[in-house]
């Protein structure tokens, strides 16, 4: 199973990013989906995630209320729509996919890890 994601850049603080992840190699409909992050000089942290049928989503306080996280099944993709940029979430971005019957916020359930991709809010 392979994750790529995409869609990081350099934002101005308040700006948008739509990040994606796009699975193949593996049934993604079977996949609870993580997005997690790590910033400079920081621990990975989870930031968001939904269940395998988009029903259940997670989000950290940190970014509650600013990003979305959605998936398409037909096309083994997962997205987070991030708003209002704060130069606090720069980091990289990873997507990482489960195969526990629930979805997770532990870093250490994930199954599946895609390359990050960097997000860097200015300020």
């Amino acid at each position: 199973v392979q994750l790529q994601a995409s869609g990081g850049g350099l934002v101005q603080t308040g700006g948008s990013l739509r990040l994606s992840c796009e699975t193949s190699g593996g049934t993604f409909h079977h996949f609870h989906m993580d997005w997690f992050r790590q910033g400079p000089g920081k621990e990975r942290e989870f930031v968001s995630a939904v269940s395998w049928g988009g029903a259940v989503t997670y989000y950290a306080d940190s970014v509650k209320g600013r990003f979305t996280i959605s998936r398409d099944n037909a096309k083994n993709t997962m997205y987070l729509q991030m708003n209002n940029l704060k130069p606090e979430d720069t980091a990289v971005y990873y997507c990482a996919a489960s195969t526990l019957p629930t979805p997770s916020r532990n870093d250490f359930d994930m199954t599946y890890w895609g390359k990050g991709t960097q997000v860097t809010v200015s300020s």
